[in-house]
């Protein structure tokens, strides 16, 4: 779950004492925007997307204002805005109005788990406000710490000393930055990013850190995000009734992690593991209908759940039923190969024959049971199929199954569909 902005973003910080930029949210009125514009000088409007989406700055996506008119016509130009970045696409649901921040220095600083350093690690450079990778990496500390006792101020000092940062900046940032490993490790963050923070002269002429722009990132499946009391729309990026619905059944066991890639795909790969995901995924490309994590070991009625919405959605198109996975350490292959088998003929004696062609790859406990069954199933329906071990190189598991999808696509679907008894054109 992902959430970005300083609408809920200021309030999130404000839960550890780091001061933010003032903002307004779509509900402002124009008395109050225009107070706004008079204590800052100018006001940033900024579109409201769920979820995340980067880039918006570069999109042309971010109006700025000294005036109540100019202001408001920011707002209407904005307020639906719809912005693709990469795969990701999303919709404004309104914008806010964020008070302009006068400062010299701007500073760029994450938090985030690392895979490198396998430990949370703290990203800072005193020359935020652009994108980190484009800058020197003489100018990126990246500092692993350990999460049992926290961000400590000294690294937070030696990391800025290391990179050069103007001593004036250091001390405030020593002070501030600190907190936010608390908002991090106490309400099941996975990131947090702020870009910018800008050095604002506070009382006495001493630089205060002000955060302008906010990420953040959350494991779902920790409950301390809850603890914030942020309304669950938030997270409820635009997804499919497909994502929807299978997103439903996360429980304590199991993963359900889907993602549709193209809607007019071929190849249904139900996937166990995020190490295969990402393989299957990359190499299928347009012809997988969805990326998919559904390992963990999930029970029996929950695979067989997950099944039962992968085929009421996608299984009239598919051409190649692709069931592939590593070898598993601890997810019991009969027990989800059952679920899937059972779930395929539900499907089929509910809604009738389908020509398909199932790929199966997979090792682990239960192995040769769970091929068993799943065998037993598609004999009974008389669906062709192929069935590799683990000792079956994973790569080429995928280039059989592409490679099988290209026979469907040339006549194979129409000899299947000839062979239940359906029409040539099922």
């Amino acid at each position: 779950m992902q959430l970005t902005g300083m609408l809920y973003g200021a309030k999130l910080l404000r839960h550890v004492g780091f001061p933010t930029a003032e903002v307004l949210g779509p509900e402002a009125t124009e008395t109050e925007i225009q107070g706004l514009i008079d204590r800052c000088g100018e006001v940033f409007v900024k579109p409201v997307f769920r979820g995340g989406v980067g880039k918006k700055g570069k999109s042309g996506l971010i109006g700025r204002a000294g005036d109540l008119k100019t202001a408001l016509a920011e707002k209407e130009r904005l307020y639906f805005a719809e912005h693709r970045h990469g795969n990701a696409f999303a919709k404004a649901q309104g914008v806010t109005f964020e008070g302009a921040v006068p400062a010299e220095h701007e500073v760029y600083f994450s938090i985030t788990d690392s895979t490198v350093f396998r430990a949370p690690t703290m990203t800072i450079t005193h020359m935020g406000g652009v994108a980190i990778e484009e800058l020197d990496k003489a100018h990126v500390a990246s500092i692993p710490f350990e999460a049992l006792t926290g961000l400590k101020a000294f690294v937070v000092a030696n990391a800025l000393d290391d990179i050069g940062a103007p001593p004036e900046i250091i001390s405030p940032l020593v002070q501030h930055l600190p907190k936010l490993w608390e908002l991090v490790h106490h309400y099941g963050m996975t990131t947090l990013e702020l870009n910018p923070i800008r050095m604002a002269p506070g009382p006495g002429g001493r630089l205060v850190p002000v955060a302008c722009d906010f990420k953040g990132g959350f494991d779902r499946d920790d409950p301390r995000w809850e603890r914030l009391g942020l309304p669950d729309h938030l997270f409820a990026a635009d997804t499919s009734d497909f994502e929807h619905e299978i997103n439903q059944l996360r429980t304590y066991q199991g993963q359900s992690d889907v993602y549709v890639i193209n809607a007019e795909g071929t190849i249904l790969a139900p996937t166990f593991g995020g190490g295969a995901n990402s393989l299957v995924s990359e190499v299928l490309g347009q012809d997988a209908i969805i990326s998919s994590d559904f390992g963990g070991n999930p029970p029996y009625d929950k695979m067989r759940a997950v099944a039962a919405i992968c085929f009421k959605h996608w299984l009239p198109q598919t051409n190649v039923l692709f069931v592939i996975g590593g070898k598993s350490n601890n997810t019991d292959i009969y027990e989800t190969f059952r679920a899937m088998a059972d779930a395929l003929r539900e499907h089929v004696v509910e809604h009738g024959p389908t020509p398909l062609f199932v790929v199966i790859g997979r090792g682990g406990p239960n192995v040769v049971r769970g091929m068993g069954a799943f065998v037993d199933t598609l004999d009974a329906l008389g669906l062709p199929y192929r069935v590799f071990g683990f000792d079956s190189a994973i790569s080429e598991v995928v280039n059989y199954a592409q490679a099988v999808d290209r026979w469907m696509k040339g006549g194979g679907r129409r000899q299947i569909a000839a062979r239940l008894g359906l029409d040539a054109g099922a």
